[in-house]
């Protein structure tokens, strides 16, 4: 501590050898800083209050229906990026900024001095924006802010409906390239049903239900096969026998009339059975077409029996039965409609074996042409999802659009108008002036410490004897005489004195600015 304080006290006592050079120092840095401070030019204020009311009765209204974004986000991030070089370019143009510059570097000068100048501030969560200039001619101050008034407005509408274009387009585009997407989709699909219309069913059953439904059908036309069968096999021994207990002499001569009453009753049955089956079924239905070809063979074998009978009368009169009687012709009436029945069954039961057929060949390839048709059904489901989800945005962006140009973005509010301050703002002199003095008396104590530095003394043995390391034989003592001392004290009234006046000079300049600022006010 004590090697400190006396390092201290050398440096002092070698920075007050020097104290006239300091001093002189001082005052020309005091001069200079306060010819500066006094010449920097006067700069005026203008700012405009904004009010941006966020806020519209139509917004709750259309909520669900129309796209709201984040206006007040908008707004702060506009706020923020307003001030860019278009903007400042457009503003300088506005206000005639640019009258004075004549080349490229001047302009790009005003450009970025106007760009430092520029401010816009957010007071608190208000959304009230405060836009400020300051400028030499406050004239100029309140044209700029009133530019910069216009263009914050103009560039928030602008966003907006740039925005609002730029989705509607790009969901327009989105649309047609949907449109496109579908129509290939509902080809492929309209494609692949043609190529499979044989497998398609109007219930809408795969392959594997088709083909259980034809096999049940197949089952019961079998069983009602068997049980006509049994039927007609019991008709027909009932007719042997009603044949046989009622045989008759064959016709006495060649010219008596020959009937076949049993094949005439089972013709007519098999007609009456065609009636009833044309009115349910086409021709081309198997059932008509069997009881067709079962008529044809019918009148077939009519027309050989009689040709027989008429053989075996010729030959012997005596021997013609005549089998009249009416139970034979119920019996022959019933054997007549089973032999129908049973033929229609054999039908049906040999056109449902070819269904089956069909279809068991068909399951071979059946989990192909579903997957095939489940992956065309997919995309295009897919496809028309986007498509009217698109068009739905693309409504709702129109809307969004048709909102805005009703309400617009925000309402912007001027509650201040562009004016600029009746007084300067900067340079602030009673500031800048005791800087000065600072740097001034900062000034005078570098410029002695340098010298006590580059011009250094000894002022105490020990320190010498240290430094130089070198043995100390003695040391002599300076007596001041009256007259030194009074001379000494003399030089440090002087010093006193003309550091008190520089103190004083800025004191009463910095007066003499206060009285004139509230004057000015």
């Amino acid at each position: 501590m004590d090697e400190l304080i006396s390092q201290v006290t050398t440096i002092a006592r070698g920075m007050w050898k020097h104290r006239w050079l300091g001093l002189i120092a001082a005052w020309a840095v005091a001069i200079i800083g306060a010819g500066v401070v006094l010449s920097v030019p006067d700069k005026y204020e203008a700012s405009a209050r904004i009010y941006v009311d966020t806020q519209s009765i139509l917004k709750p209204l259309m909520s669900g229906l129309a796209v709201q974004p984040n206006v007040e986000q908008q707004v702060m991030m506009l706020s923020r990026t307003l001030i860019t070089r278009p903007n400042v370019e457009k503003l300088i143009r506005m206000a005639d900024l640019d009258l004075g510059s004549s080349s490229k570097a001047q302009q790009d000068a005003l450009i970025d001095q106007v760009t430092k100048t520029l401010e816009i501030k957010n007071v608190g969560r208000d959304n009230i924006y405060t836009l400020s200039y300051r400028d030499p001619s406050p004239e100029k101050a309140k044209k700029v802010v009133q530019s910069l008034v216009s263009i914050f407005v103009e560039s928030s509408m602008g966003s907006s409906r740039q925005d609002s274009d730029a989705a509607k387009k790009f969901l327009e585009e989105q649309i047609k390239t949907y449109v496109s997407k579908l129509e290939d989709a509902e080809a492929r699909l309209k494609e692949f049903k043609l190529r499979n219309i044989s497998l398609a069913t109007t219930d809408g059953q795969d392959m594997a239900g088709q083909l259980g439904a034809i096999k049940t059908q197949l089952q019961q036309a079998r069983l009602d096969l068997n049980e006509a069968e049994n039927a007609r096999d019991a008709a027909k021994k009932q007719l042997e026998l009603e044949r046989s207990a009622n045989t008759k002499s064959l016709m006495s001569d060649t010219s008596a009339s020959i009937s076949t009453p049993e094949i005439d009753a089972r013709i007519d049955a098999q007609k009456r059975n065609l009636d009833t089956l044309l009115q349910r079924f086409t021709e081309q239905h198997p059932d008509v077409i069997g009881a067709r070809h079962l008529i044809k063979d019918l009148e077939d074998q009519k027309r050989k029996e009689i040709q027989e009978l008429r053989k075996a009368a010729l030959a012997n009169p005596t021997a013609a039965p005549a089998n009249n009687s009416l139970a034979y012709q119920e019996l022959s009436r019933v054997m007549a409609t089973s032999e129908v029945q049973v033929a229609s069954l054999r039908a049906r039961v040999a056109e449902y074996e070819a269904r089956y057929n069909k279809a068991l060949e068909g399951m071979k390839v059946a989990p192909q042409i579903e997957a095939e048709l489940a992956q065309l059904n997919r995309d295009y489901e897919i496809n028309k999802k986007n498509y009217t989800d698109l068009v739905s945005r693309r409504e709702s962006a129109t809307m969004s659009g048709d909102l805005d140009s009703a309400t617009g973005v925000a309402d912007f509010r001027l509650i201040d108008p562009p004016r600029a301050s009746p007084k300067p703002v900067a340079p602030n002199r009673l500031l800048l002036m005791p800087l000065a003095l600072v740097a001034a008396l900062g000034a005078g104590l570098g410029v002695t410490f340098l010298l006590s530095q580059l011009r250094a003394v000894f002022y105490d043995a020990y320190t010498m004897s240290e430094t130089l390391g070198l043995p100390l034989l003695g040391v002599v003592s300076l007596v001041v005489d009256d007259g030194t001392a009074q001379r000494r004290k003399s030089e440090l009234i002087k010093f006193l004195a003309a550091t008190a006046a520089l103190v004083a000079v800025f004191g009463l300049g910095m007066a003499v600015l206060f009285l004139m600022s509230n004057q000015a006010g």
